[in-house]
């Protein structure tokens, strides 16, 4: 308290004006009249959903208004105009931001996220034409938003209102009058259920019936899930899944109190010949299809790659000489054996193998 004291005791002897900190009516009207005539923007601002205007726009609306065009204005120029919606912004009505533009980074980063889902999408449809008129759109979609200029709004540090083009963001928010009206009403609800030993009889006998009642419909809702469920599938078994039967189809949707009730049965015929069973027989051939056209183009990359693969020691054999490209003749079983030994004489001294070999083909010593 002290500490305030000799502030406003400072501020008293260097003449400095206290502004004061709550808005006066007249601000009220003109901020509350801006927000309804003035045309704003919404954005998110610190993770937070605001409305934001222009300062021209408020300066322009505020002229042709009747604070500038009665007999008693409370401004005349432009400059009045500013000098008012500064004190408005200094008693907290709005603030300045800044119009800070969005990175091409965090548009293609959103642009992914939104290929991926059109993927999605697409992959789910089965056919090509709306493949191509979603494609179409999909690019147009794109174009359009490339026009557009996105912008991020920040902080100002300088909280000065001016007439440019510079963003004001709305701190101003009313309470609508029907939002007081219910909440009177809550309290007066409140007050007359804790009152309820202090009803009339027949009223609290009225109360009691229509309690009663309320369960009752619960318990009707609960009765006709059940019964529902209970008919499809005795239908499905006795006619081996293929009649369906629903009682009720839209009683357990996401639908109105009206539409939950109708209509009252859902009939769909699931056997041969029904056109579920022609839809999945189409799908099923659209896959086999698509399977043989995949078969169909690896076919010709494996010729050719066992094409290269022949092709592959012909120079080798060109280098070495013709005789290797001519056919060799016939030759006796017993060169056969020895070509063989000889093979697995040669394995054995680079594989570090030993070879049996029988007493009689060892070859006597000279010095014996």
């Amino acid at each position: 308290m002290a500490d305030k004291r000799k502030t406003k005791k400072r501020k008293e002897e260097y003449g400095e004006q206290q502004e004061s900190e709550k808005p006066t009516k007249a601000e009220y009207a003109v901020a509350k009249w801006l927000k309804a005539n003035v045309p704003t923007k919404k954005t998110k601002f610190l993770n937070h959903h605001v409305e934001y205007f222009t300062g021209v726009k408020a300066v322009d609306a505020l002229l042709t208004s009747k604070w500038a065009t009665s007999k008693t204005p409370l401004f005349t120029t432009r400059h009045d105009v500013t000098d008012f919606l500064h004190q408005m912004l200094l008693h907290k009505l709005f603030h300045r931001a800044k119009k800070v533009p969005v990175s091409e980074q965090e548009l293609r980063g959103k642009s992914k996220k939104k290929e991926k889902e059109i993927e999605k999408a697409s992959k789910s449809g089965d056919e090509k034409d709306d493949k191509n008129t979603d494609g179409k759109e999909q690019k147009d979609a794109k174009e359009k938003e490339k026009k557009k200029r996105k912008i991020r709004l920040e902080m100002h540090l300088e909280q000065v209102f001016l007439d440019t083009m510079d963003a004001y963001v709305w701190l101003y928010d009313p309470m609508p009058w029907y939002y007081w009206l219910c909440g009177f009403l809550l309290v007066l609800g409140t007050v007359a259920v804790c009152m309820f030993p202090l009803w009339p009889a027949t009223v609290r006998k009225g109360v009691y019936y229509l309690s009663i009642a309320a369960a009752g419909f619960l318990v009707l809702i609960i009765a006709l899930a059940v019964l529902r469920v209970v008919v499809f599938c005795c239908v499905w078994v006795l006619t081996l899944a293929r009649h369906h039967l629903w009682l009720l189809p839209n009683l357990t949707e996401d639908v109105g109190f009206v539409a939950s009730f109708w209509p009252l049965y859902h009939y769909e015929y699931r056997g041969p010949g029904s056109e579920s069973e022609k839809a999945s027989k189409s799908k099923k051939k659209k896959k086999k299809e698509k399977h043989s056209d995949d078969e169909e183009e690896k076919k010709p990359l494996v010729k050719e790659q066992e094409q290269k693969s022949q092709e592959a020691p012909a120079p080798a054999a060109e280098a070495g000489g013709g005789d290797t490209a001519k056919e060799d003749p016939p030759t006796p079983a017993n060169e056969k054996q020895s070509e063989s030994d000889s093979e697995n004489s040669q394995r054995s001294s680079t594989e570090r193998d030993f070879e049996m070999v029988e007493a009689k083909d060892l070859e006597p010593d000279s010095t014996a």
